[in-house]
């Protein structure tokens, strides 16, 4: 049966749990529209990954989604935003969003001192990514990086509500506590589900910010401005992991609070040498 465009889903990935700080904001903003949400557990974190196999890893997971009925894809994940935001537009025939740009401007319509600081995964921290999207929207910034390896498998393994991730976050920021900083992006969609523990290592006056609203906003645009919105009241997410589909669950239902039924699938890398000419 042929699905009509406005019906289809919103593609959504991540290296593992953390977009779905992003798919729940998508959800709020359009409660209409379906997505189809792929985690990449069982090779996360992509941080400490090369550019080229984050890029190959991230190009695999669309060919995954585009094997579905979708109108958008939003790649949920700072790292592979950083990697391969550019390869999957080249590659796919509808929208492609990121998440560093709107994380930026969101950034700068808070910040009083113009002194922002980015923690994130080392990929994205190294590619300079936030920083030059930040200059590009105002050039005389100050910006403070800060890359912060535990955090992923911090929230990966279930311990982001406990007195360690609380101690590990407060030691792993203080190198930005005396750089005068008054908004502070989280560059990571795990990250937010650290943002209790962020806010309080930080202070009461510095703003914490995630690019999930901001994401949302901009995707919401781009379907009503190509008359891609749906009218559906029902729709019908699925979710879908490359590890145990459990713990995955388990984050899920924390995060959202109630029951989600999670999809374990397998990934090949053997195709990825080709996916240079191939488009979908």
């Amino acid at each position: 049966m042929t699905v009509s465009a406005t019906e289809r889903a919103i593609g959504i990935l991540d290296s593992g749990v953390g977009g779905l700080t992003v798919a729940r904001e998508v959800m709020r903003q359009l409660p209409r529209e379906t997505i189809y949400y792929v985690g990449d557990t069982a090779r996360c974190p992509y941080g400490p990954r090369s550019t080229e196999e984050v890029r190959r890893y991230t190009l695999e997971i669309v060919e995954f989604l585009m094997s579905q009925p979708l109108k958008a894809i939003l790649i949920a994940c700072n790292t592979a935003t950083a990697a391969a935001l550019q390869s999957v537009r080249e590659r796919v025939s509808v929208p492609v969003l990121g998440v560093i740009e709107p994380g930026a401007r969101a950034a700068i319509k808070v910040t009083q001192n113009h002194v922002v600081g980015v923690i994130g995964t080392q990929g994205t921290i190294e590619s300079g990514a936030y920083e030059q999207a930040l200059r590009r929207i105002h050039p005389h910034l100050t910006v403070h990086s800060l890359a912060c390896p535990a955090f992923v498998p911090l929230v990966e393994s279930g311990y982001r509500r406990t007195e360690l991730a609380d101690r590990i976050v407060h030691d792993t920021l203080q190198p930005l506590h005396k750089t005068g900083l008054d908004t502070l992006i989280l560059g990571c969609t795990h990250y937010p589900l650290l943002a209790d523990a962020v806010q309080k290592a930080m202070g009461p006056d510095v703003n914490i910010i995630s690019s999930a609203e901001e994401t949302a906003v901009e995707l919401s645009t781009i379907l009503q401005h190509q008359g891609l919105l749906t009218m559906m009241k029902a729709p019908r997410h699925r979710f879908f992991t490359t590890g145990e589909a459990e713990p995955f669950a388990r984050i899920a239902e924390d995060w959202f609070g109630y029951p989600i039924e999670v999809e374990q699938i397998t990934l090949s890398e053997s195709d990825a040498a080709g996916m240079k000419t191939q488009t979908w």
